[in-house]
């Protein structure tokens, strides 16, 4: 679950991170008001950033300097409603709901302020949490990391201990800090760690990690995307926190009935149980020259009412030209499944798109002989490069009919 910035930094707050707070407003009233909040002497200035889960967003216009209550609430009048266009969000782009209102934390700028880039994430290739760190921070680090990698600092940490204390000195080291601000950076990233860890974070991410002038070290701005599977157990009271305006309606729609779905731009739509053949179907899929148009897994305990829902999902999608059907019969077995399919169809009605089916394991045959005399336009698959190419006949077909 991705958070907005004002969400991330109020958690990062209650384990005690240093963080550059501010009010989130959704009207340019309410942006005003929130000005008016962090500066009493309405003197500004302020800044006024788009609450979208992006990055990107300073060069995108997503980002912007307030001098005066007036500003404020003409550049709040444009931004929100506004659709932001940012490397991360596609040329679709997203449209803005809410901004964060803060306080110019450069304001009024001198020399010593610098800014920095500090991560924390999990490296699957070795299975352990990494820190990554720049003294380049900013809106250029993806260039940074692009053109100069040797700018980077990564260090992988043993998860049986975590980050420790002689780890934070070396990074802070290493970002050129010394006197107070390499200790009060220290601090900063050991309590990072621990939020992470805590939160059982897929990604936490501070861009720009900022030393002021007095040498104090806090968050200028957060990113942190939450481990969905800990949601339900570890941190239910974060459910709630959820912005479903910022997700594709597909994959909350399917989250919302126990599916574990992600949209893709293909035209094939899956529909799989088990995340591990889910994958290796996609994958079979593209070989065959396909295209996948989602990730669908209906679990092991697939039945009508999930089937019916996936098909549902599958067709509200306008790029899906064919679906496949790729189920192995372990847990359930194949015949309760191609009741199921049949059940759903019956359920739905027409399906305007060519069907290929294919189910494997307990009861298989009784379930294709279910399937054979249903008289249903299903178009049956043994093996599972027969049914990859299946589909791109069915696909090769619906572009000739076109």
């Amino acid at each position: 679950m991705k958070l907005h910035e004002y969400q991330a930094k109020e958690l990062l707050a209650r384990y005690g991170l240093p963080v550059a707070g501010g009010y989130v407003a959704t009207t340019p009233e309410e942006a005003v008001q929130a000005a008016q909040k962090i500066d009493p002497t309405d003197q500004g200035p302020w800044v006024l950033k788009a609450q979208v889960h992006a990055g990107g967003r300073g060069k995108a216009g997503g980002v912007k300097l307030a001098k005066s209550l007036e500003e404020v609430r003409q550049l709040a009048s444009h931004m929100i409603g506004m659709k932001l266009v940012t490397p991360q969000t596609g040329p679709q782009g997203k449209i803005v709901h809410k901004i964060y209102v803060t306080g110019d934390a450069f304001y009024p700028g001198p020399s010593a302020i610098r800014e920095f880039y500090v991560s924390l994430t999990l490296d699957r290739a070795t299975g352990r949490d990494v820190l990554i760190a720049s003294a380049e921070g900013g809106v250029d680090i993806e260039e940074v990391a692009a053109t100069r990698p040797e700018a980077i600092l990564k260090l992988y940490l043993n998860p049986a201990v975590g980050l420790m204390p002689f780890q934070a000195r070396q990074v802070a080291y290493k970002l050129g800090l010394s006197g107070e601000a390499f200790k009060n950076a220290v601090q900063f990233l050991l309590t990072l760690y621990r939020a992470y860890d805590a939160l059982d974070a897929s990604l936490l991410e501070i861009n720009p990690m900022l030393k002021t002038s007095d040498d104090k070290i806090l968050a200028l701005d957060a990113k942190l995307d939450i481990e969905d599977n800990a949601l339900a157990v570890r941190h239910r009271e974060l459910e709630s926190w959820r912005d479903t305006l910022e997700e594709d309606p597909l994959e909350t729609e399917a989250r919302e009935a126990s599916l574990s779905y992600v949209k893709l731009d293909g035209n094939v739509g899956c529909m799989v149980n088990g995340a591990g053949l889910a994958m290796a179907t996609m994958d079979i899929i593209k070989l065959a020259g396909g295209w996948p148009a989602n990730f669908l897994d209906v679990g092991g305990g697939a039945n009508v009412e999930r089937i019916a829902k996936a098909f549902q999902i599958l067709l509200k999608d306008p790029n899906v030209r064919v679906i496949l059907i790729n189920i192995f019969g372990g847990i359930v077995q194949c015949d309760r499944v191609a009741n199921g399919i049949l059940q759903a169809y019956k359920q739905i009605g027409h399906i305007p798109v060519p069907m290929v089916v294919r189910l494997q394991g307990t009861n298989a045959d009784l379930a294709a002989q279910i399937l054979r005399e249903s008289g249903l336009p299903l178009i049956p698959a043994v093996e599972l490069w027969e049914a990859a190419q299946k589909v791109q006949q069915a696909l090769n077909q619906a572009s000739t009919a076109r």
